[in-house]
């Protein structure tokens, strides 16, 4: 099973998705142990595990031992955004270990290597630059269609109301 690896850069505030074919690699770690950045074709990095979330989307707290759901009373803090000042309610969280049933991590760098981040993750960036023009043309069309046949239809009532008075 693929684990979806989110890197966060501090420095210039940009995030960059890589994908792992298998979560053995990073089983057993813990959110706030740091990781090499060799372990993702990314030499001389240092990475810090902040986070991450099961399939279902449930996300991993700092505070909770071990690996498997809980259901806990939160009143804040990552898993619940409280509605009303004082607000409690019971949520299903992940504990701060790794396992197979993780499907995302979230990593900040903390120690730069020598190459940049923009040229490790550049062939990914160029494949959605490229498909974007086409998408973006096509809507571009029916924008322009559809307000040159509005104000056409708007046009003469104004004017008859116009002319009533």
């Amino acid at each position: 099973m693929a684990v979806k690896i989110v890197i966060s850069d501090p420095k210039a505030g940009k995030t960059y998705q890589t994908e792992l074919e298998q979560v053995g690699v990073l089983a057993g770690k813990k959110v706030g142990e740091v990781i090499q950045g060799s372990l993702l074709n990314m030499p001389d990095y240092e990475l810090e595990i902040t986070g991450g979330s099961d399939k279902v989307g449930n996300p991993m707290r700092k505070e909770v031992e071990g690996s498997a759901p809980r259901r806990l009373l939160l009143t804040k803090g990552v898993g619940f955004k409280p509605r009303f000042k004082g607000e409690r309610r019971k949520k299903r969280v992940l504990g701060r270990t790794i396992s197979a049933d993780i499907v995302q991590v979230n990593a900040k760098v903390v120690k730069y290597g020598s190459r940049k981040l923009e040229s490790i993750f550049a062939p990914a960036a160029e494949e959605k630059t490229e498909g974007a023009p086409a998408e973006e043309a096509k809507p571009e069309e029916k924008k322009e269609e559809t307000p040159a046949e509005a104000p056409k239809e708007e046009r003469p009532a104004e004017e008859s109301k116009e002319e009533k008075k």
